[in-house]
């Protein structure tokens, strides 16, 4: 074999490697989101009822939104104890660990006895496996996006990658399409009865589609090279320590960076879904559908959106997405308030597809290039999984609480998911100033140094 032929066969096998981890990446990441996204839609319609029925109906949403909050507390907790095993024996076990644990944890909602059967067992039952749910999607996102980034070619990070955030939609389908399905094929009462139990057993099979497709994916060159082949002394004992040590703001970065995803996300697809049927009298399919409109066209958008990014710069893709959700923010909720259902979908593809889409689909290389290596599952990982707490899971009940304390208006919901998209713009404005400033400073120095940015990156 000619030395041409070994860099044609040793590309070939880069570029078979790159599309196995980037399908492992998607296939994880469906599965972990169908499970984690499941429990939000059916918190929304039953779960006050069934569980919290002490309280009046809007108390009772208010603490199956606090239950679904708590597994976003927990997720900075598996980011730190799946980061710190991930970065020193490898991405890919974590991974399997990661869906076997959600997948049994979602099984077992399916099969848990309600309050008016055990009482006050049946909520903290439900507290605790969505805990278990947490910490298992809080380890799930920096071991699948650094295992689709460091084995993706250098040019298309963006793109090898989006299938981390296009599971995310096709789990979001899967969970909302399953439960409009059964919604309007059980009567009320048959689906409060039992019928909501059926998609947390579905969990159960794309647990091992996704185990056996995860199974044949190896670790990236880079980690190797990096980390796995590195001396043990040069390990970090502790990744996440030293992570904090060294990249502090990196970290905090990420928590505002990512203000717009989640408030446009489950303001639109949970939050909307309560409000919507509770102080605007809607059915609740129409929300339900909306929901599958958005998860169906995320498919197509965030890849797009990815390789637009890849080829013209992320931030530049993401600051179009960020001031696409701040001028559609209040606009969504008059078109609620109106009941116009072409303009109810118009604001939430404008909010979801492209606002939403257009910064996660730049996420994954984005964070995982603002550590090296050998941090980077602690880093990257308890950075996004700290947003996920602060601004995530309790964005339904926090929207909840915002309209008792309007009176049953949206104005003050509405005020939130404007400020945190102007959060996210300013933040992503700062990195391009500060890329901005750094290369100047490179280019009028003789020294090489490594800028906190690469060139793509703008």
């Amino acid at each position: 074999m000619t030395s041409a032929d070994a860099r044609t066969a040793s590309g070939l096998d880069e570029l078979k490697q790159a599309r196995r981890a980037a399908a492992g990446s998607f296939i994880g990441a469906v599965v972990e989101w169908y499970d984690f996204l499941l429990y939000g839609i059916v918190a929304a319609l039953v779960f006050g009822e069934l569980f919290f029925p002490d309280y009046s109906s809007h108390a009772g949403t208010l603490a199956a939104f606090a239950t679904f909050g708590v597994g976003f507390v927990f997720r900075p907790l598996g980011g730190i104890i799946f980061g710190h095993f991930g970065d020193r024996i490898g991405r890919k076990s974590m991974l399997i660990w990661t869906m076997t644990i959600m997948g049994v944890a979602t099984a077992l909602i399916g099969v848990l006895p309600t309050y008016g059967t055990v009482g006050w067992l049946a909520p903290a039952l439900l507290v605790l496996l969505r805990c278990v749910q947490g910490i298992a999607v809080g380890g799930e996102w920096g071991g699948a996006a650094l295992m689709a980034v460091e084995s993706a070619p250098p040019k298309l990070r963006a793109f090898f990658s989006s299938g981390v955030q296009i599971g995310y939609s096709v789990g979001l389908l899967l969970a909302t399409g399953l439960v409009a399905l059964l919604s309007s094929n059980f009567s009320p009462e048959a689906f409060l009865a039992w019928g909501w139990r059926i998609p947390f057993f579905f969990s159960a099979v794309l647990v091992l589609v996704g185990l056996w497709i995860r199974a044949g994916v190896q670790e990236s060159d880079e980690y190797l090279e990096r980390v796995k082949n590195a001396d043990e002394d040069k390990v970090a004992k502790l990744p996440i320590l030293e992570a904090f040590k060294r990249y502090p703001a990196q970290i905090f970065q990420i928590v505002g960076l990512r203000f717009i995803e989640l408030l446009t996300m489950y303001i639109v697809t949970t939050f909307a879904l309560s409000y919507s049927t509770d102080e605007l009298g809607f059915d609740r399919s129409v929300m339900l559908n909306v929901t599958l409109v958005v998860g169906g066209l995320g498919i197509v958008t965030i890849p797009a959106f990815a390789y637009l990014s890849d080829k013209f710069g992320r931030l530049r893709v993401y600051l179009t997405g960020g001031i696409v959700g701040l001028v559609s923010a209040i606009p969504f909720f008059f078109a609620l308030e109106s009941g116009n259902l072409v303009a109810i979908v118009i604001f939430a593809v404008l909010l979801i597809n492209i606002a939403h889409d257009a910064v996660v689909s730049v996420q994954q290389p984005l964070f995982a290039e603002m550590f090296s290596p050998e941090f980077r599952y602690s880093g990257a990982g308890v950075g996004y999984q700290l947003a996920s707490a602060i601004a995530g899971g309790f964005t339904p009940f926090i929207a909840t609480f915002l309209v008792g304390l309007g009176g049953g208006t949206w104005y003050l919901v509405g005020a939130y998911l404007a400020g945190g998209c102007l959060v996210s713009i300013g933040i992503a404005l700062y990195l391009v100033r500060q890329w901005q400033v750094e290369r100047r400073a490179e280019r009028s120095s003789s020294s090489a140094a490594t800028v906190a940015l690469k060139p793509e990156t703008v």
